[in-house]
Formats: structure tokens, sequence, C-alpha cells
């Protein structure tokens, strides 16, 4: 009995701290999309210079790198964009969508206008 007893507060002290994730706090209320969905690319961007993340809410970005941009944060003047970050070889870093500053990346291919207005959920900022 103690055994089980032991087994039962064990698992509940690991339960709390074997979360998946964390929601963090937005960074905008609006973002502008090429669909509803931010589903389709927006643009394509070069990086400048490298950029190293504060939170986990954004995504390590090295000079040269190429970064498929999704959505642009509207409510503080466009200063972060939400993307994906492409290597020169295809499958060598794991596909993340995460937040940049627009200021580290130049554009070089504009593929789709971002014309659809879309509200951000908490979602949108959750740490993985």
């Amino acid at each position: 009995m103690p055994c089980r007893l032991w087994l039962a507060l064990s698992v509940w002290l690991l339960l709390p701290t074997s979360e998946a994730g964390r929601h963090m706090p937005k960074l905008s209320d609006k973002k502008l999309c090429a669909d509803s969905e931010c589903s389709h690319p927006i643009l394509i961007a070069r990086a400048l210079q490298d950029y190293y993340p504060g939170d986990c809410r954004f995504i390590p970005i090295r000079q040269g790198q190429l970064v498929y941009v999704y959505a642009m944060l509207k409510d503080r003047g466009n200063l972060f964009w939400a993307g994906s970050v492409q290597d020169s070889y295809y499958g060598q870093q794991e596909a993340r969508i995460g937040h940049f500053p627009s200021s580290v990346v130049e554009e070089t291919h504009p593929l789709m206008p971002a014309s659809t207005e879309v509200k951000t959920t908490k979602w949108d900022f959750y740490c993985y």
C-alpha cells in the first residue's frame, strides 16, 4: 500500500511540469495575411543579419537564409512578421513558424498581397 501511495504522489507531482507548452503574451491583436487561414506565403525574404530569439515565440534566423513570410502583425507598425526559415538544403532545419523583426530581412520575392486582416488568437503565440 505505501508503494502505491508513493507512486500516485510521484505522478501527481510530475504532472504540472510535463505540460507540452505554454501561452505567451500576444504581440498583436491583428495580422495581415494572404488568406483567412494565413496558409499561403505573402513573400520570400532574405535575412540581412543573424537574429537570436528572446523567447519561444520567435525563430532564430541566420544571415542569408530564406524566410517564407505568412503574416505581418498589424498593431505595432508591422514591426514583427511570422514566417518559416528555409535553409540552403531543404529539410536541414525543422520547419517551424515563428515571429521575427521585419528589420532583419529584405523582401526578395513578393508572392501574394497581404490584404486579409485576421484577428490573432492565443495559439499564434503559443510556445511548444
